[in-house]
């Protein structure tokens, strides 16, 4: 007899209508921890599946974002399509969609109507600026919500342009508030046995990420500060910055003055301990210049492990600056099984990520590839609805599915 798998959302069904990185995101985190996540595309498949790089079925992030998952193809333009995601409704926790506001209530599948239909049902929705107020129809991707959220102008170098991210950290952000939300409305559900709505807009979702900035506008007298690169925001700290070494950079950061007496015994400078033009962070923040030129004069003259096993000896908080390949490569997240290095159908040999929610005592949820497009038609429809391979036929000709 087999035995039975410990997984944390074993017997959990949702349904996932998200695409691109936010919604399917959230839905990997679902998948990595037992639940049954059916990613329902249109035919053809969802749009970032047309974004491939040429020899490849898709984009890296579909097989990034998609793993753990079962696919299936649903036309909801069709009012057979609309039926069949009504009846699987029946059957399922959750639904999850990322569509700009209002479009599933135009294709009578929004959560009134599907509430109805199932009230255990858990809807959680995820936009831009959210299902409500004068911004609801707002286009909205990663890099405008970057702009319009208030970070992108904190960001970049005080003689250069508002400068978004280098990855869209947005998205992810939304994604795992999307995921809070919904299991929330889960936990809610498990106690009361009636779901909800529940909803995330990335613009309120980065918004705490404004914090330090916030800070600073009010010590200012509500002045808005200004971009400080890698600095920390109006420079109120120093040393606090990435600085150039022999073979790259370092983010070296101080926060407490004991930290700055253990930079200069790492630095060989204890001649400077009890120099009053350094001795506290105000009088360091009013030599910036001075300050980073000692820095400096140490980094570059060490490669980034140097400085590294120097900071550390000293309990400095600092970092190599690394580039993707060492990150994918980085033996401390491999021997975590946060990487896992896996033969796909599409890529060959490929480093994929797990889910970072770790759950101590359940097993481990084996990683599977990310899905063809309505690779599991049959499977799914048969499961769920008791479908034969006549009916998908037809419903396929229908062009229901």
């Amino acid at each position: 007899m087999t035995a039975k798998l410990n997984y944390p959302l074993a017997g959990f069904t949702i349904l996932d209508l998200t695409q691109f990185y936010q919604g399917p995101y959230a839905t990997l985190m679902l998948a990595k921890a037992g639940a049954n996540v059916i990613k329902i595309e249109p035919p053809g498949g969802e749009s970032l599946r047309a974004m491939r790089p040429p020899g490849h079925e898709n984009p890296l992030p579909i097989v990034m974002l998609n793993a753990n998952k079962r696919s299936i193809t649903l036309n909801l333009k069709t009012e057979e399509g609309r039926d069949l995601l009504k009846k699987m409704v029946l059957k399922a926790d959750a639904l999850v969609e990322n569509y700009a506001p209002g479009v599933m209530d135009r294709l009578g599948v929004g959560f009134d109507v599907l509430h109805k239909i199932n009230p255990k049902l858990v809807y959680a929705s995820a936009s831009g600026f959210g299902l409500s107020g004068p911004d609801r129809d707002n286009l909205a991707m990663d890099f405008t919500i970057q702009a319009a959220s208030g970070v992108m102008s904190l960001t970049g170098y005080p003689d250069g342009p508002p400068t978004r991210t280098g990855a869209p950290y947005v998205d992810i952000l939304g994604g795992a508030h999307l995921y809070a939300a919904l299991m929330t409305g889960l936990l809610e559900r498990e106690r009361t046995g009636i779901g909800r709505l529940v909803e995330v807009a990335m613009v309120e979702a980065v918004y705490t990420c404004l914090a330090t900035g916030l800070d600073q506008y009010m010590r200012a007298g509500k002045k808005i500060p200004g971009r400080s690169g890698n600095a920390f925001a109006n420079y109120n700290r120093a040393p606090y910055n990435v600085y150039p070494c022999a073979d790259g950079y370092v983010a070296i950061i101080l926060v407490t003055e004991n930290q700055w007496q253990n930079l200069l015994r790492a630095m060989g400078r204890e001649d400077l301990k009890d120099d009053p033009r350094f001795i506290n962070n105000t009088a360091r923040v009013e030599r910036f210049k001075e300050t980073e030129d000692i820095v400096l004069g140490w980094t570059m003259a060490h490669t980034r492990a140097e400085i590294f096993a120097a900071t550390s000896k000293y309990r400095i908080p600092c970092a190599p600056v690394r580039d993707i390949e060492e990150v994918m490569n980085d033996p401390h997240m491999h021997e975590r099984g946060m990487l896992e290095v896996r033969n796909h159908y599409d890529y060959g040999e490929v480093i994929l990520p797990n889910s970072p929610l770790r759950f101590h005592g359940a097993d481990k949820v084996p990683t599977t590839d990310s899905p063809r497009v309505g690779e599991h038609n049959e499977a799914v429809y048969d499961e769920l609805l008791g479908l034969t391979p006549a009916d998908l036929k037809r419903l396929h000709e229908a062009g229901a599915i």
